[in-house]
């Protein structure tokens, strides 16, 4: 089966985190889980380090900005990973308040963390969304991904 860390990370949102379990989930019932699912060491080991370092970015002191909105210029490791339309969607979600300036570039960390050679639209849209669900005080901007995201009718203009 060849799967990559996204496909891992989604199915732990779903099967662990989406519904926001009463109790933390057990490291090693997760990782027992994951292997039933017939997912490789090496991507759970991946996806398991990539949360680790979601976790590590949960609280940062808010950043005020000293312009209305800076502006992100992307150096080329970035660009070769994310395609005009991924970059396209950033700016979208920034221009309608669902990102911040913070938020944006722990998006971006978590993405070129992916270590995957191209990141599609709907790898970026899973991150934003667990990125969110993972920052305190982002309740409201994770419930308007999550409808964006399942609600097909949806299209967006930046």
């Amino acid at each position: 089966m060849k799967e990559n860390v996204l496909d891992v990370l989604m199915f732990l949102f779903e099967k662990y985190f989406y519904d926001e379990p009463e109790q933390e989930p057990d490291r090693a019932d997760m990782e027992a889980n994951l292997h039933e699912a017939g997912f490789t060491n090496a991507e759970i080991d991946k996806a398991f380090r990539w949360l680790d370092g979601l976790a590590e970015q949960r609280h940062q002191p808010e950043v005020i900005p000293l312009a209305d909105r800076p502006i992100r210029v992307y150096v080329a490791s970035e660009v070769n990973r994310l395609d005009l339309e991924c970059r396209d969607f950033i700016m979208y979600l920034e221009n309608i308040g669902i990102l911040d300036a913070q938020r944006r570039e722990l998006v971006l960390d978590r993405l070129m963390a992916l270590d995957a050679e191209e990141i599609t639209l709907e790898d970026m849209k899973w991150v934003v969304l667990m990125v969110l669900f993972n920052q305190p005080g982002q309740e409201a901007n994770y419930a308007w991904m999550e409808d964006f995201m399942f609600d097909s009718e949806q299209e967006y203009r930046h």
